[in-house]
């Protein structure tokens, strides 16, 4: 399905996996054109978030492992390695302005998993 924005962009939803690939409260990571996506199951929220998987602290694809919670209300995925924290909703780090990461729209239909890149 594509999705015409008013910038002239073109937002394409490709299917990134079955839902219960995704574990409760945890990631699982989605290759989809070539990029490495997170894709969160925030099941304590009833919420599904989609992200970089690729950690721009130091580029390991890992952020799909990472563990997530909240921050003010604000849904968080914590690096499992060095532990810098980014918003699941604006992808800004939220324990170290100097990075930010991609999200992406997740919708789920029918037990499958889709991500808007």
């Amino acid at each position: 399905m594509l999705l015409t924005l008013e910038k002239n962009e073109t937002i394409t939803w490709h299917l990134a996996c079955r839902a219960e690939d995704v574990p409760e409260d945890g990631g699982a990571c989605a290759l989809i054109e070539g990029r490495q996506v997170a894709v969160f199951n925030f099941t304590r929220r009833g919420e599904w978030y989609a992200t970089d998987n690729q950690c721009p602290h130091r580029q390991q694809m890992a952020l799909s492992r990472g563990m997530i919670g909240s921050q003010g209300g604000e849904p968080k995925v914590a690096c499992p390695f060095h532990k810098k924290t980014f918003s699941l909703q604006s992808g800004k780090c939220l324990s170290d302005k100097g990075y930010e990461i991609a999200t992406y729209e997740v919708r789920v239909e029918d037990g499958l998993v889709y991500v808007a890149l």
